[in-house]
């Protein structure tokens, strides 16, 4: 009886120690410490169905306003819209977006406009990690008119990301997201099929780390490259047999928008790897939102419909050449970025 006291004891007294030290933890990182029973909070869904005529000319009144005294965001822009919307863009009209931009260059504040706007926070977050990255400052090398084959660099404001197919190369395209595909199994077609090609030169469209390099059953050889915030997931698939990608890429490996990557193809659909087993020469692009690590591999994947997004980005495409020497297409004009994390 005494052992079986003493062992009951030993017990309580260990359990105490334990549940002291835990909540001293608790305690010494209650900023970032979340409770067992409460449930991480983080965009789980967007449906992205801003038109391409509301970011144009969005995007428009953004850089035309970087010298004046009231600054746009045309993703805050968007947002104010999407909730007037509840996020269908099929009712957009011009005037709407006017009717906003003179509101806030007469002085009002977004926040003010928005303060009773349920829905714009969610709006704004998820908006932004669709183009957070798209727009800001940079530097980019130009042709000098005054001393032929020379470049310069000039300082810009604007859209900083790419078509990724690069400049001079036909392609066409159409809006085919959520269409069926049957190989493996029955499922959504996620992303954007840009037809073109084989060997068309692929470009980076956003400074990003490569996450992903190799084969794919489904996409062939493929490239995922993650956006520096981390938001973004741009994945690129069915590259080129025999010669997908720029032979020194590697995972880990940082690219900026508009940089070659690899080359366009019609690998995929086969467990074996460098097999052509797509019927028409394409490169299959995708976005992938991710708010939280847990999105990632999981059937919780954002993919959205970057159709109207590949539009806007045709007006930057990177024009390159050949090296002869690395057997390569290189981008011609370099870009360059104060703080790479813009």
């Amino acid at each position: 009886m005494i052992i079986k006291i003493k062992s009951r004891l030993l017990f309580a007294c260990a359990a105490a120690i334990l549940c002291t030290a835990l909540a001293a933890a608790l305690l010494l990182n209650s900023d970032q410490s979340v409770s067992v029973n409460e449930e991480k909070t983080f965009i789980k869904w967007v449906d992205f169905r801003v038109s391409y005529e509301a970011m144009d000319k969005a995007l428009k009144a953004d850089i035309n306003s970087v010298d004046e005294e009231v600054k746009l965001n045309w993703i805050e822009i968007l947002s104010y819209l999407a909730v007037r919307y509840g996020g269908n863009f099929s009712n957009y009209r011009a005037k709407d977006m006017d009717a906003l931009i003179a509101k806030l260059k007469s002085g009002e504040s977004i926040e003010s406009l928005t303060k009773d706007m349920k829905h714009y926070s969610y709006y704004f977050e998820a908006y932004t990690a669709v183009l957070g990255g798209f727009v800001g400052p940079y530097e980019i090398q130009v042709a000098d008119e005054n001393n032929p084959g020379k470049k310069v660099w000039v300082q810009k404001y604007g859209l900083k990301v790419f078509s990724p197919i690069a400049g001079g190369y036909y392609f066409n395209h159409y809006d085919d997201f959520g269409n069926s595909r049957s190989y493996g199994f029955t499922r959504s077609h996620l992303g954007n099929d840009l037809m073109g090609s084989v060997g068309t030169p692929i470009v980076a469209v956003e400074t990003g780390r490569v996450e992903a390099l190799g084969w794919n059953q489904y996409g062939g050889w493929r490239i995922g490259i993650r956006s520096l915030d981390s938001k973004r997931y741009y994945y690129y698939a069915h590259l080129r047999k025999d010669h997908p990608y720029v032979k020194t890429l590697k995972e880990g490996d940082i690219v900026k928008a508009g940089d070659v990557i690899g080359y366009l193809g019609m690998t995929g659909y086969s467990r074996k790897e460098n097999v052509n087993n797509i019927n028409v020469p394409h490169l299959h692009y995708g976005m992938q939102l991710v708010f939280d690590e847990s999105q990632k591999e999981t059937i919780a994947e954002i993919w959205i419909d970057v159709y109207k997004i590949i539009k806007l980005l045709n007006r930057n495409r990177s024009p390159v050449s050949y090296n002869s020497e690395t057997k390569e297409f290189e981008r011609i004009y370099d870009i360059r970025f104060h703080n790479m994390q813009q």
